[in-house]
């Protein structure tokens, strides 16, 4: 075998993974079951370029035209964050795109994507822009915490690397929230480091490669997978090499019913061979998500709806909402309570409704209440709070969609859309 990572039967760490190196799968059928050989398939000491070639040709043909995959030259953009006569994606867009599709679905990322570019093109005008623009893009996105490090990292870039970002991947790991992947996928797709990635498209398609039954969520299962990319990517088109396991795993090595009729490397599969493929990658360990309950008070005054911007750290941080406080109980506090709990005078409260918001690690169940402020002072405006604890704005109903917010609070206003519209 040729430079086999898991011969049969080694364990690593003492975890049992069972792993043939990457050959063919056989052609030979056992009781019951059926093989499909593809093409044929070259001897061992070859295979590696084997299983490169099948797959470059297979992205080459079938890639999806996405508008980060865009040329440096077709941006406009080569010698703000490209080589010269570079035939590669551009720098910037591409570290765009990996921010906005960690956890989040390509079809979901592309109106974002296209819409962040258009407002901030290239990355010094990034840099400059404010925060709350930033977020007020993202909004709707999710995992904000994605758009601040972006933001900042773009400020980095500028203050230490001239604008351009860095090739390197021990540099790009400096940047706010450029971890192993990101890094290895700007400086492969944007600059041709042989660089490797392992994503969650690509953990499937190795594991599945070489029969791994583990869980690649373990880190000694993980860090294997690393050795495995970075053994199988190549000097030439590391990028293209890189793009092509991942578009593998999005439309062929899918997670339920693959596609294995129509792989290119099919050959190379152990799951194939061992009729394991519906087996592998082992599935994620269930787990019971806690559930968070919150009031969501909407305070009117004329016309006016009281906000406050969450703090700088933490879930949502710096996201604007309507007032948002736990909620211990099922039935809505009177008014007199009320004032303790958001630090305003409120009358004539009602609930609009509820709703539900599901997070990877926690369950949200929010409800809204509308409310209208109960004291004025001698100007005609109430008293916006007692508790300074957060910034807090009143906001005409036209102005909320010009404040960040995370998708419930977005919720919330549609709520109180939907109930003037019946009044």
């Amino acid at each position: 075998m040729w430079d086999a990572l898991w011969p049969i039967g080694q364990k690593v760490e003492e975890s049992a993974i069972m792993s043939a190196s990457l050959r063919p799968a056989s052609s030979q059928t056992s009781p019951g079951r059926t093989t499909h050989t593809h093409s044929t398939v070259p001897p061992l000491p070859s295979l590696r370029n084997y299983f490169r070639k099948r797959l470059l040709a297979w992205f080459d043909q079938h890639q999806r035209l996405l508008p980060w995959r865009r040329t440096a030259a077709k941006a406009g953009e080569i010698g703000d964050n490209q080589d010269e006569g570079s035939n590669r994606p551009d720098a910037y867009r591409v570290m765009v795109s990996e921010a906005m599709l960690q956890q989040t679905q390509v079809t979901t990322v592309i109106p974002y994507f296209e819409r962040f570019m258009a407002r901030f093109p290239t990355l010094p005008t990034l840099a400059e822009a404010g925060e709350q623009d930033v977020l007020l893009l993202w909004q709707g996105l999710g995992y904000y915490s994605r758009a601040r490090n972006l933001h900042r990292a773009a400020g980095v870039i500028v203050d230490r690397h001239g604008g351009r970002p860095p090739r390197a991947v021990e540099e790009l790991l400096q940047l706010p929230g450029v971890g192993r992947y990101t890094a290895g996928a700007i400086a492969s797709i944007a600059y041709g480091v042989r660089a490797p990635i392992v994503d969650g498209n690509v953990a499937r398609v190795l594991c599945r490669l070489d029969a791994i039954r583990e869980d690649p969520r373990r880190p000694a299962v993980r860090e294997a997978l690393w050795r495995r990319a970075e053994e199988l990517v190549p000097i030439r088109r590391a990028g293209d090499f890189n793009s092509a396991l991942m578009e593998l795993g999005a439309l062929v090595c899918t997670p339920r019913n693959p596609k294995c009729q129509t792989c290119p490397v099919a050959a190379c599969c152990q799951s194939r061979q061992a009729g394991l493929v519906d087996q592998i990658p082992a599935p994620r360990p269930v787990k019971t998500r806690p559930i968070i309950r919150r009031w969501v008070f909407a305070v009117e005054q004329n016309g006016r709806w009281l906000m406050e911007q969450r703090p700088p750290t933490g879930r949502w941080a710096n996201l604007w909402q309507f007032v948002t406080v736990p909620r211990e109980s099922e039935l809505l506090p009177p008014p007199a309570a009320v004032v303790a709990t958001i630090g305003i005078a409120v009358k004539k409260c009602r609930i609009l409704g509820s709703f539900d918001h599901a997070l990877t690690h926690r369950q949200y169940e929010f409800t809204a209440v509308r409310c209208e402020v109960k004291k004025v002072t001698s100007n005609g405006a109430a008293a916006i709070s007692i508790d300074t604890a957060r910034p807090r704005r009143w906001a005409m109903h036209v102005e909320l969609k010009d404040l960040p917010m995370s998708r419930p609070q977005t919720r919330v206003a549609e709520m109180l859309d939907d109930a003037d519209g019946q009044m």
